[in-house]
């Protein structure tokens, strides 16, 4: 398996991966605008938030692959990726619970999720450590709810392609929450050999 670079090669803010992450963080309140204003008696503007879903998949994919090929990895770029992917997930989840396309009970499952890690969070930083990389196991389930959303969005639509779009979105959130827990599991065994002063191999955020 190719090893991926990680460490930071540059101190360059405005370098194109950290504006394509720059733009996914702007991109969240424009879907929460859009997602929600049907449940305010505004017009359905499903299409656009369709699209702003999956330009928010490219640049999530692209940035890392950019950063990694032109050797831009930052520490600027190295906080906002992980930014941008959680508040992308968590204005999804809220968009899409609100307007009952997601079913509440899943949203609880990977809500949860958050929680428990940031429970975790505090205890790392009693011990010094600041905000960790992101590993490549949380980096997937992101990828999978990335693509998972967009296509159950399409899913509740009445378009020919609709039925077929649900099918595999629930098979992408199926497998993206699997690995959305697993990371944080593997995250809080991390926690707690670095608590222990054990060895923490490749520290990493999920």
């Amino acid at each position: 398996m190719e090893v991926q670079e990680t460490r930071v090669q540059t101190d360059r803010v405005l370098t194109i991966p950290n504006l394509l992450s720059m733009g996914r963080l702007v991109g969240v309140p424009l879907f929460l605008w859009l997602i929600l204003w049907p449940v305010f008696d505004g017009p359905n503007n499903d299409g656009w938030a369709l699209l702003i879903l999956m330009l928010s998949g490219i640049s999530d994919y692209l940035d890392g692959k950019l950063a990694r090929r032109w050797g831009q990895i930052s520490r600027v770029g190295q906080l906002l990726d992980p930014l941008a992917d959680r508040l992308f997930v968590l204005s999804t989840l809220v968009g899409l619970t609100w307007r009952e396309i997601l079913p509440w009970w899943l949203t609880v499952i990977l809500l949860a999720r958050e929680v428990f890690i940031a429970g975790l969070l505090p205890i790392l930083n009693r011990h010094g450590y600041g905000p960790l990389q992101v590993s490549f196991l949380g980096k997937a389930a992101t990828f999978n709810l990335m693509y998972a959303f967009p296509l159950l969005l399409l899913g509740a639509g009445d378009s020919w392609i609709a039925r077929p779009a649900e099918i595999v979105s629930w098979a992408f959130i199926w497998w993206g929450a699997t690995l959305y827990w697993w990371a944080a599991i593997l995250y809080a065994v991390q926690v707690r050999q670095i608590v222990r002063g054990g060895p923490a191999s490749s520290p990493s955020t999920v």
